[in-house]
């Protein structure tokens, strides 16, 4: 172990995978070559409190020198739990390293707490280390992110390769070091391309939610469609969770709908959203002008409708024409607004 750095550290991400992980190297970073029967301390589970965290991290190790002491599953702590644990940190122990992994508690009925304010607060006055591990959810800076995993990997991809892996993780990139874990072992150092990485990367994995509203927005209905079939599939989530999206996205295009907001600041305030998303909602909106918008707001409530047992038809048959049907009233409404036409083959009655 080295003394002189951060006393404490916070692990925290939206990916279980990825936040078990990086707490895990982290640990090993942290103990180094000594033995860690003598200098680790781990707390685990849901059955702990943190003043036994703080005992361990202030008591005198009968081995001597500096102790590594890690809380794991810490996100069932709310603001009133981690007093003691703020409490020390205003003036922690020079002998000891918090680390504390903010993962999800073990027991299936026990809720997820965001990082209290006054722990976020008491890390940074203590000169504390946060470690944030989510991947990024934009798909572009994913495979920025993905390709920089990769780069520290012996694994050697072709373009193509690479490619195929970026499009089957989605945002289920928990799964990358796995993958890259064995097709080392498959292939070593060698060269891989797609036919070497397909039997390993299973099928499509998720995508997020604006992936769907962004190829409905450009009145794209297969990306739509593809990008739908990845969260029901690789996302595993119901026709009911897909339509929750739906319906917020064309209640924020119902709210804009004749509001007078005229830039992506008024659409941003009004909808309580950051200023980027609200740009998009703004220009949909008026791409779809007030008779599209109100059509999305009908097809929307008609399939919610259905999906409920109305129709009686599959309810990933109602999803999907209803996805269909959004985009493609996308796409008519943007080549009506631009003047455009569909190309006619010549000989053929316009």
């Amino acid at each position: 172990m080295s003394a002189g750095g951060p006393p404490v550290h916070l692990v925290k991400g939206s990916d279980p995978v990825l936040l078990r992980q990086a707490t895990s190297e982290l640990v090993d970073r942290l103990v180094g070559d000594a033995d860690r029967n003598e200098v680790l301390s781990e707390f685990s589970g849901d059955d702990y409190e943190l003043g036994e965290v703080v005992m361990a991290a202030t008591t005198v190790s009968m081995f001597g020198g500096d102790r590594v002491v890690v809380a794991r599953n810490a996100a069932r702590f709310g603001a009133d739990d981690v007093r003691p644990l703020v409490d020390y940190l205003s003036d922690p122990s020079p002998d000891a390293v918090l680390v504390i992994s903010w993962d999800r508690p073990l027991s299936p009925n026990a809720q997820s707490k965001q990082v209290p304010k006054a722990l976020d607060q008491a890390i940074k006055s203590a000169g504390g280390e946060v470690h944030n591990t989510s991947a990024p959810t934009n798909a572009k800076a994913r495979g920025t992110w993905i390709d920089r995993r990769l780069a520290d990997s012996p694994v050697r991809l072709t373009k193509e390769a690479r490619q195929l892996l970026v499009d089957r993780l989605g945002e289920d990139v928990g799964r990358l070091d796995g993958v890259l874990t064995v097709l080392e072992a498959v292939h070593g150092t060698a060269q891989i391309g797609p036919d070497g990485v397909e039997p390993y990367v299973g099928g499509p994995g998720a995508v997020p939610p604006w992936d769907l509203t962004d190829a409905i927005d450009s009145g794209d209905v297969p990306g739509a469609l593809t990008a739908l079939g990845r969260m029901l599939d690789g996302g595993e989530r119901h026709p009911l969770q897909v339509m929750v999206t739906l319906q917020s996205y064309v209640e924020r295009l119902l709210r804009l709908n004749g509001s007078g907001a005229r830039t992506e600041g008024d659409a941003a305030g009004l909808l309580g959203m950051k200023p980027y998303p609200a740009k998009k909602v703004l220009a949909q909106a008026r791409r779809l002008g007030h008779d599209g918008v109100v059509r999305a707001v009908k097809l929307v409530a008609e399939a919610d409708v259905d999906l409920r047992g109305r129709s009686g038809q599959d309810p990933r048959a109602v999803i999907e024409t209803l996805v269909a049907r959004l985009a493609a009233l996308s796409s008519r409404s943007g080549a009506s607004r631009s003047g455009g036409r569909r190309a006619v083959r010549p000989g053929r009655p316009r």
